[in-house]
């Protein structure tokens, strides 16, 4: 059985952040990565180095995985993956990428734009929660910029 919990950024303690996931946009599309052993598609992400930020992996992971140069990187929240009694956390970024470089020479195979989130998935019982809630945010966000209902 696994779960997937959001919390408020800054209610779970710094050093329990392992991860960071960045949802990010180009060009009013969903940006999605292929690792090169994969088929399926993944949001980018990864492990937090030691004596790293958790602000600092997701700008890294962003740039490693999928050749963003010129971005703006926002936290949202923090998730968690409950699994086996388990809880592993991370934290969950929106990302607006204004310029793409050539994909550096990495794990990742290839990038994608999206208008909404793939069917064939890497991480299917994760994923789909997190694209939801960055989703969500990303419609409020345009919402309250605008001032009137998209």
């Amino acid at each position: 059985m696994l779960k997937v919990n959001f919390y408020e950024l800054n209610t779970v303690e710094d050093s329990k952040l392992q991860f960071a996931v960045i949802m990010a946009r180009h060009k009013g599309k969903w940006i999605f990565v292929r690792h090169k052993e994969r088929l399926s598609w993944e949001i980018p992400g990864g492990h937090r180095e030691e004596n790293e930020s958790i602000d600092m992996t997701a700008s890294r992971e962003l740039t490693e995985e999928t050749g963003a140069k010129k971005f703006n990187i926002t936290p949202l929240c923090i998730y968690s993956v409950v699994r086996d009694e388990a809880e592993s956390y991370g934290q969950l970024f929106l990302s607006e990428v204004e310029c793409l470089d050539e994909l550096p020479n990495s794990e990742i195979g290839e990038i994608k734009l999206f208008d909404t989130m793939p069917e064939s998935l890497t991480y299917p019982l994760i994923q789909p929660y997190l694209f939801k809630k960055v989703e969500k945010s990303y419609i409020m966000e345009a919402y309250n910029d605008s001032g009137k209902k998209i």
